[in-house]
């Protein structure tokens, strides 16, 4: 054969193989006549014979085109049967939905597991806990359907869902550190502690937004080593190491006698959003965003009602540092 035989190609001669008929075939195929006939000539270039015999008063195969229809018609309907199979899968709000999380399974999302499981009892939900220093990756690896991560997500391939949880930055520090004692800090105060970023391989601009380097005047943070995942972070505060930005929630979740959790001022809040590959969308990511939707409160109702997008597309803004003075920044 001396090019490879196109699928458009195949699927012409197989309809017409079954209608004998060109003006049914292209009915079926949703083309004109003449792009059928256009088909069935290169297919008859690439095979290097007539595979069809046309008269005014009929259409039938020759033997070598009888014989190729032998050959292909069992595969193309397997073919068919499975795309369908998927097609009809996809459609169904049943099976296992396996969703990430970062380092809490917060209030919001047990309400929301519980209703999709009221919703769809034929539906499970596995929860997979994902570590902070790789929010996508299981994502991309196809390990979970759906994540819920923090913000921000600039990933391409992803759709961002809803978005819930605005929350104040806290600081978390040991009990014995000057800022412990205090009822609050300012952005200004980064400045004057080691701060604890999460490894790679989190993307750089995500790292930099729960770790920035800057104080929105300019003024340098200092860093600890990188760590995976959250307790490794705590651990490194309550021993005096260094501090970590956390939002309120996993401030709340997180009490303990050795880390005292203080609020920052002049930071923007921190947010979580359910994001999921949009190539592999299925009927049940979409209902599982909107049960997500349906039981965020009041306070939520804003940020959770925006309607699914690329995550690229949207290019939520970071939610790390909020810059005073722009010109001062080196």
């Amino acid at each position: 054969m001396a090019s490879s035989v196109e699928s458009r190609e195949l699927e012409c001669f197989l309809v017409l193989a079954e209608e004998l008929h060109f003006g049914r075939t292209a009915e079926r195929l949703l083309v004109s006549q003449s792009r059928v006939s256009q088909l069935l000539r290169a297919l008859e270039r690439r095979i290097g014979a007539r595979l069809v015999d046309r008269t005014s008063r009929r259409v039938r195969l020759t033997p070598l085109g009888a014989d190729l229809h032998a050959g292909l018609a069992p595969a193309y309907a397997a073919v068919r049967a499975a795309v369908e199979r998927t097609r009809s899968a996809a459609r169904e709000v049943a099976g296992v939905l396996r969703v990430g999380f970062q380092g809490t399974v917060y209030r919001h999302m047990t309400a929301a597991i519980a209703l999709f499981h009221e919703r769809h009892p034929g539906c499970r939900v596995s929860v997979v806990e994902l570590p902070l220093s790789d929010p996508f990756g299981a994502l991309d690896r196809g390990e979970v359907d759906a994540a819920t991560v923090l913000l921000p997500v600039a990933e391409d391939g992803l759709t961002l869902g809803a978005t819930f949880s605005r929350r104040q930055r806290m600081l978390a520090v040991a009990a014995g550190h000057p800022f412990a004692r205090r009822a609050g800090v300012d952005a200004e105060d980064l400045a004057r502690v080691a701060l604890v970023p999460f490894a790679e391989p989190a993307p750089a601009y995500w790292r930099a937004d729960h770790a920035p380097d800057r104080t929105p005047l300019g003024r340098p943070i200092g860093h600890t080593e990188p760590v995976k995942t959250l307790q490794e972070g705590l651990t490194l505060v309550a021993a005096g190491a260094g501090a970590m930005l956390v939002c309120r929630p996993t401030a709340d979740y997180h009490r303990r006698d050795d880390v005292v959790y203080v609020p920052v001022d002049g930071m923007t809040a921190s947010a979580l959003a359910l994001v999921w590959p949009t190539a592999a969308e299925t009927a049940m990511v979409r209902a599982f965003q909107a049960v997500v939707v349906e039981t965020l409160g009041p306070a939520e109702a804003r940020t959770g009602g925006d309607a699914p997008r690329p995550a690229a597309e949207r290019r939520t803004p970071p939610t790390g540092v909020a810059p005073r003075l722009e010109a001062a920044r080196p």
